[in-house]
C-alpha cells in the first residue's frame, strides 16, 4: 500500500529526473540493456533489437504493480532515460538498478537510489532488499552508500541464466525495526553463512 504518492510520481535530484518509462523510451531501453557489460550481473540476457526492447517494455513497465516502484534516471539536460532504479514488492521489496556504460563512475545511480530510498521512507514498505553477485563489489558499494547493510551472503542457481551465483543480500529497514533481517534468501539455499565484511 502507497501513502501520499504512486508509482508514476517524478522525483527531482540536483541534476536528475527519476520519472516512469514510457513507449516513447524503447530507444533508450534498447541502449540500456543491450550492454553485455551492463547485463553481465543482471538476471535477463542483453537485448538484441529494438523489438525486443519494445515488448521488453511491454512486459516490465506498461502496467505497474500497485506494490511495486519503477523509475527511469534521465539527466535533466535531456530526460532521456539512461538507467532505472526498480522496488519490486513480495516480501522481499527487492531495491535493483542499473545504468549505461558510458555514465558509470560518476555517481549518478548513487545520487538516484537516495532520492528513491527517501522516497520510500514516505511509504508503509517496512524495508528495502539488494542483492549483488560477489564479483560485482562495486554494486555493494552502491548498497552501503544509500544507508543499507550486508546481513547474509546465499548461493542461487541464477534463471534465465541458469548459472549458480554467490549473492551478497543488504538491507534497510524503514520501520524502526532495525534487527529485522529478511531471511527469504537464507531459508531458500543450501549454501549460505555471513561473512566478514
Amino acid at each position: 500500500m502507497k501513502a501520499e504518492f504512486d508509482a508514476f510520481d517524478t522525483i527531482t535530484t540536483n541534476s536528475l529526473i527519476l520519472r516512469q518509462f514510457d513507449a516513447n523510451d524503447i530507444a533508450a531501453l534498447f541502449a540500456i540493456h543491450r550492454d553485455e557489460d551492463v547485463n553481465t550481473f543482471l538476471p535477463w540476457f542483453p537485448l538484441k533489437s529494438l523489438a525486443e526492447a519494445a515488448e521488453f517494455y511491454r512486459k516490465n513497465y506498461a502496467e505497474i504493480p500497485p506494490d511495486a516502484y519503477k523509475y527511469a534516471i534521465c539527466l535533466k539536460s535531456d530526460n532521456i532515460p539512461i538507467g532505472y532504479v526498480h522496488v519490486g514488492g513480495g516480501d522481499n521489496y527487492d531495491f535493483g538498478y542499473g545504468l549505461r556504460r558510458d555514465f558509470w563512475h560518476r555517481g549518478i545511480v548513487t545520487e538516484a537510489c537516495k532520492a528513491v530510498v527517501e522516497r520510500l521512507r514516505k511509504t508503509d514498505i517496512p524495508y528495502i532488499t539488494a542483492t549483488h553477485d560477489v564479483n560485482n563489489p562495486r554494486s555493494g558499494g552502491v548498497m552501503k552508500n544509500i544507508g543499507m547493510t550486508y546481513r547474509y551472503s546465499y548461493e542461487e542457481q541464477w534463471q534465465p541464466k541458469n548459472i549458480t551465483v554467490l549473492f551478497r543480500m543488504y538491507q534497510l529497514n524503514f520501520d524502526g525495526q532495525n534487527d529485522r533481517v529478511f531471511k527469504g534468501y537464507w531459508d531458500n539455499s543450501s549454501v549460505r553463512f555471513v561473512e566478514e565484511i
